[in-house]
């Protein structure tokens, strides 16, 4: 097949793969995986080593460059200290013992030898947060499980990627060299020289994007162009110790503070989805079929001993002395799904280790491969049933995600409050935020459709999502985005601005549906600002919502809270069912008193 075509092949099953996963709500580690065997080793569609010959390794090794890069950018220092002591003994204790538990795994287990070993036991720290974050959605797990599962796989997804860069470093200097002494002094210089590398990298950026001395269109070009600049000068020094240098630069401008940044991970958003599927589909066809075929009960073994030994133990010892409950350790040790990045660098380093003589090497593309199904499908299926079982379903009252920080918002918020339902408002604007700051309020500064924001809001909390900003587009495109997360029924937006005659307006089909009567934001605006508010009025036996309707004929009822805890949204042309002890959401001009005595 021609290159121009089979780019396009590589793009086509990458990126569908990743956009049928989104559909379907199921990891698009799975279905890259699927797409990538079915065009090499199956069907022989894609054969990189042929299409691309020489050049092969070199583009999976600056791919690789830029995914540890964005892993870097992931690790803030602040939100490390914050996350608590869970989160961090699991970084500096778990992540050790793992590489220990995982290297003799692999050694005794896959019967590798122990350089081999020991560069799989690194790269098998990592558990992907691309994989986690859905699984965690999925089983609505309590919280303080949730959020340790997910900071862990953020914090070590470039740890993993760094040990085992550290590994092979330590391994490409003991085989390039006579001497131990030798070899010694060839890895710490070229430690060194990375270290170095990737800070002054990080250094030159943070100064000039900070002092303006890069125009806003081009920032994210002189980031990509630093990357590959850093990579290559100094991986002349010491084979892969690029890698090292880009994500030390990476983790440099997570924590540099600079007011660009959210620019920053929007490149790296988009740029990793393109390389990570490409680099996945690419390994996966590079699979040579006789390597997976030839694997034995060893690779059956390694896999066991790493479900249910390797991580179990290192987590659980790592945790000893946390304040965690038996059952709350016990889920945390038990998922562990391991994702694209693990499969990416062990195909990378496994190609190195063969070209330095280790034979072997070439066995760690197909276990990598077979570790991250077998835990895909493993955690995927057994965290709900196990989390019931171990009462870690997460019993809080489903909250109230709230896209736009406006002061009828900040009302809206503080009423619901009142009914002891968590509100999350999310706003752009840290200006339109602080209302909400002072009255208490949760709030999220940045975009919400952001990578950042999926890492960091914690959607399991909240069972229904309003888009209430100026923007009729933007909250239609919210809702369309969260839909498959949240349900369509449980995603709604105000009401938009449209005469009928726009031919630019948004087609109805597209986004939530309107809640309440529908009014539009400079509607809702004008009425907070000529004294409406939003108010929960309880109903009884005697003050019934037919009453209720009934003397309040100009309440924009937004919906109904059951007694069960229920959350029932309304829209204007939906009839309204309410039952005594029900209480009804809604905006209006003033309180009666016969609703002040009921409430």
């Amino acid at each position: 097949m021609d290159i121009v075509p089979l780019f396009a092949l590589i793009g086509a099953l990458g990126i569908g793969s990743q956009w049928l996963a989104w559909r379907l709500q199921m990891p698009a580690i799975v279905l890259m995986l699927a797409a990538g065997v079915l065009a090499g080793p199956v069907t022989g569609l894609v054969d990189p080593q042929a299409a691309f010959g020489d050049l092969f390794r070199p583009i999976v090794s600056v791919a690789v460059a830029v995914i540890l890069f964005e892993g870097g950018l992931t690790l803030n220092f602040a939100e490390l200290r914050t996350t608590g002591l869970a989160v961090r003994r699991l970084a500096f204790v778990g992540a050790p013992l793992a590489w220990a538990f995982s290297t003799l795994a692999a050694h005794y287990g896959a019967g590798l030898s122990w350089e081999s070993s020991a560069v799989l036991g690194g790269i098998l720290i990592v558990t992907g947060p691309t994989v986690i974050i859905p699984l965690l959605r999925q089983a609505r797990l309590a919280p303080k499980p949730a959020a340790i599962l997910r900071w862990e796989a953020i914090v070590n997804d470039p740890v993993g990627a760094l040990s085992a860069v550290l590994a092979f470093e330590v391994i490409t200097a003991a085989y390039g060299a006579g001497t131990f002494l030798e070899a010694a002094e060839h890895l710490a210089i070229g430690i060194a020289v990375a270290a170095i590398a990737g800070y002054a990298g990080g250094w030159v950026l943070a100064t000039g994007f900070k002092r303006g001395m890069v125009p806003e269109y081009m920032k994210v070009p002189v980031l990509f162009g630093m990357v590959l600049v850093v990579y290559a000068s100094t991986d002349s020094v010491l084979h892969e110790s690029g890698l090292l240098a880009v994500t030390v630069m990476g983790v440099y401008l997570a924590n540099a503070h600079l007011p660009s940044l959210d620019e920053i991970r929007r490149f790296k958003e988009h740029v990793t989805v393109i390389l990570v599927s490409g680099v996945f589909i690419l390994l996966a066809a590079d699979l040579d079929a006789a390597q997976v075929a030839g694997l034995n009960i060893g690779a059956v073994v390694f896999v066991a001993a790493i479900l249910f030994l390797a991580r179990p133990i290192a987590v659980w010892l790592a945790l000893t002395g946390t304040g965690l409950s038996k059952q709350e350790k016990f889920m945390v040790a038990w998922i562990g799904p391991r994702g694209v990045v693990a499969v990416a660098v062990a195909g990378l380093f496994g190609s190195r280790l063969v070209e330095l003589g280790i034979e072997d090497g070439a066995q760690l593309a197909p276990l990598a491969f077979v570790l991250v199904a077998a835990t895909v499908v493993a955690h995927g299926f057994s965290i709900v049933p196990l989390s019931r079982m171990l009462g870690l379903t997460s019993t809080e009252q489903p909250g109230v995600l709230i896209v736009g920080g406006s002061p009828w918002v900040v009302n809206l918020a503080e009423t619901l409050r009142t009914a002891e339902i968590p509100a999350l408002i999310a706003d752009r604007n840290w200006f339109r935020l602080r209302s909400a700051k002072q009255a208490d309020i949760s709030v999220y500064h940045g975009e919400i459709l952001s990578e950042a924001a999926e890492h960091t809001v914690d959607t399991n909390r909240y069972g229904l999502l309003i888009a209430a900003t100026d923007n009729d587009g933007y909250n239609a495109l919210v809702c369309t985005d969260f839909g498959p997360e949240f349900g369509r029924d449980n995603v709604v937006q105000i009401g938009r601005f449209q005469d009928g005659k726009n031919e630019r307006d948004l087609p109805v089909t597209l986004g939530g549906r309107p809640v309440g009567k529908g009014q539009t934001f400079a509607a809702l605006d004008e009425a907070i600002a000529n004294g409406w508010r939003f108010r929960l009025t309880p109903l009884t036996e005697e003050y019934g919502l037919e009453r209720y309707m009934e003397e309040r004929p100009e309440a924009d009822i937004w919906a109904i809270l059951r007694k069960s805890g229920k959350f029932d949204i309304q829209r204007g042309d939906q009839e309204l069912k309410a039952q005594p002890q029900d209480r009804v959401l809604a905006l209006m001009p003033e309180k009666r008193p016969q609703e002040a005595e009921a409430s």
